[in-house]
C-alpha cells in the first residue's frame, strides 16, 4: 500500500485494527508524518520544532510571503530533520509569494500542515488545506471576525471524522490546568460566583518598517494592526478567554467593556489594552483585563471564585486552589529556590503543554481518532471577538447580535505585489 494511501484512508480504519506506520512502512523517514509549513515566522518555527522533537515528522515542504523567511526557516527545519536523521528540504518543495500556500497543498507527499500565518489568513488556509485532503495544525485565534469564525465553523462540520484539525489552545493539555479544570468541575469550589482574568504582557518589538512597501511593513508588524491581528484580546487575552469558557462549560451570552491606544508604538493602530465584563450563563460574571505595552511582563492568570473556594492559575506563579477543598499542582509560585531548581521543581505551569499538544495532533493522524477543535476554537475566538467589539463601540452586545452581524474585516492588502515577476 503507498503511503498517502494510507494517510489518506485512515479514517476508514478503526482505531483497534490500524498498524502503526513504523511497522507498516519500515524505516523512520517512510513512517514519518510529513509536515508543510505555512508561515515560517517565530511562532511557527517554534511549534514545528516542537513537534519534531517529540513527534515522528519529517519537515518537507514550506511556504511563505517572503524568501528571507523562507531562507531563514530552512536552516532551522533542516537541522532538525538532520537530528532525526531525515534528509533536508528540497528546493522544490519551497514556495514563496501570495500563492505560495497553495502551491505547497498541490504537493501531494505532503500529509499534513502547520498554518502559522498572520491570523487573517486562517479562514482562508484552513479551507484550502482540508480541500486539498491535509490535516491541519492552525494557530489561534482561527479568525479575527465573525465571518472567518463562521467559516471555520462550516469547515468542522464538514470534517467527518476524515481529517485532524487542531487549534493552537496549548494551555488545554497542561497538566496542571487540565487538573484544576477537573477539580472545578466536580465541585472542588462550589458553584462559581465570578472570574477574573487577566494577561499583562510587554509590547511586541517593532521589526523594521522604514524603506519597505508600506504592505510588507504592516505584514512585518501585524501584531501591531487592528486589521491584521484582530487587537490583542484575539490575538493574546484569548488564551484566558478560552480557559473560562473551559472552566465554566459555555460561552458568554453578552459583553462591555472599554480600553484604548495609549502607550502604543509609533507604528500601527492596535489598541494597547482592553478591560471587558462578560455575563455568562448561569449569572456568572466574568472581567478580563488585557494589555499589550512597555518594556517589562507582568503577569497571566485566571481566577474563578466559589462557594467553597477559589481556584487560580499563573503562568508562573504556581497552579491552585485555597478554601474547603485545598490543593495545589506543585508549579513553583513565584522565584524559585536553589534547592526547587536543583530538584527540578517545574517553573512553569506550562511545562507540558506544549509537548502534549503536538502529541496528540500527530497521535490523531497515526491512529485515525482525529480531532475536530473547529468549534472549541471558533467559540473561543467568537468570545474574544464580543469583548472587543463591545469595547470598541462603547456598547453592551450579545453574544446573538455578534453572530448575526456576520462581521467581515477587509486586511486592506495587495499581496500580489510580493510574487516573483
Amino acid at each position: 500500500m503507498k503511503r498517502r494511501m494510507f494517510v489518506k484512508n485512515a479514517s476508514v480504519i478503526s482505531a483497534a485494527t490500524i498498524l502503526k506506520p513504523r511497522i507498516v512502512f519500515g524505516t523512520k523517514a517512510n513512517s514519518a508524518i510529513r509536515m508543510g509549513i505555512i508561515g515560517c515566522g517565530g511562532r511557527g518555527t517554534s511549534v514545528i520544532s516542537t513537534m519534531s522533537k517529540n513527534t515522528n515528522i519529517n519537515i518537507i515542504a514550506m511556504a511563505d510571503l517572503f524568501d528571507y523567511q523562507l531562507q531563514s526557516g530552512l536552516v532551522k527545519y533542516n537541522d532538525l530533520n538532520k537530528a532525526k536523521g531525515l534528509p533536508e528540504i528540497q528546493t522544490s518543495n519551497m514556495y514563496q509569494g501570495s500563492k505560495a500556500y497553495l502551491k505547497l497543498l498541490e504537493n501531494k507527499d505532503v500529509d499534513a500542515v502547520l498554518i502559522s500565518s498572520p491570523c487573517y489568513t486562517h479562514p482562508e488556509f484552513m479551507k484550502a488545506a482540508l480541500a486539498a485532503g491535509k490535516h491541519v495544525y492552525c494557530e489561534k485565534p482561527v479568525a479575527m471576525d465573525v465571518d472567518g469564525c463562521r467559516q471555520v465553523e462550516q469547515l468542522g462540520k464538514s470534517l467527518n471524522g476524515k481529517l485532524s484539525v487542531a487549534i493552537g489552545f496549548e494551555i488545554r493539555y497542561a497538566t496542571p490546568y487540565v487538573e484544576m479544570i477537573n477539580r472545578i468541575h466536580n465541585g472542588d469550589i462550589g458553584d462559581i460566583i465570578s472570574a477574573d482574568l487577566y494577561y499583562f504582557s510587554s509590547a511586541v518589538p517593532l521589526k523594521p518598517y522604514k524603506g519597505v512597501p508600506n504592505d510588507e511593513a504592516r505584514i512585518r508588524n501585524h501584531f501591531h494592526f487592528y486589521e491584521l491581528s484582530g487587537g490583542i484580546l484575539v490575538d493574546q487575552g484569548i488564551h484566558m478567554l478560552d480557559i473560562s469558557n473551559w472552566a465554566l462549560k459555555a460561552h458568554p451570552v453578552e459583553a462591555m467593556g472599554t480600553g484604548g491606544i495609549k502607550g502604543s508604538l509609533e507604528f500601527g493602530n492596535a489598541w494597547t489594552n482592553y478591560q471587558a465584563l462578560y455575563k455568562y450563563p448561569n449569572d456568572v460574571n466574568m472581567s478580563i483585563h488585557s494589555t499589550q505595552v512597555g518594556p517589562a511582563f507582568g503577569d497571566v492568570c485566571a481566577r474563578f471564585i466559589g462557594t467553597k473556594g477559589i481556584a487560580e492559575a499563573h503562568y508562573n506563579r504556581g497552579v491552585y486552589i485555597t478554601g474547603e477543598n485545598k490543593w495545589d499542582s506543585g508549579v513553583v509560585k513565584g522565584e524559585a529556590t536553589p534547592e526547587q531548581v536543583a530538584t527540578g521543581a517545574f517553573l512553569s505551569s506550562l511545562h507540558d503543554a506544549d509537548d502534549n499538544k503536538v502529541k496528540s495532533f500527530i497521535k490523531s493522524i497515526e491512529t485515525g481518532n482525529h480531532l475536530n477543535e473547529t468549534q472549541q476554537g471558533s467559540e473561543s475566538t467568537l468570545t474574544a471577538i464580543l469583548g472587543r467589539n463591545a469595547a470598541q463601540t462603547h456598547k453592551k452586545i450579545t453574544w446573538d447580535e455578534m453572530r448575526s452581524s456576520n462581521q467581515k474585516i477587509d486586511p486592506k492588502l495587495s499581496l500580489s505585489q510580493f510574487d516573483k515577476k
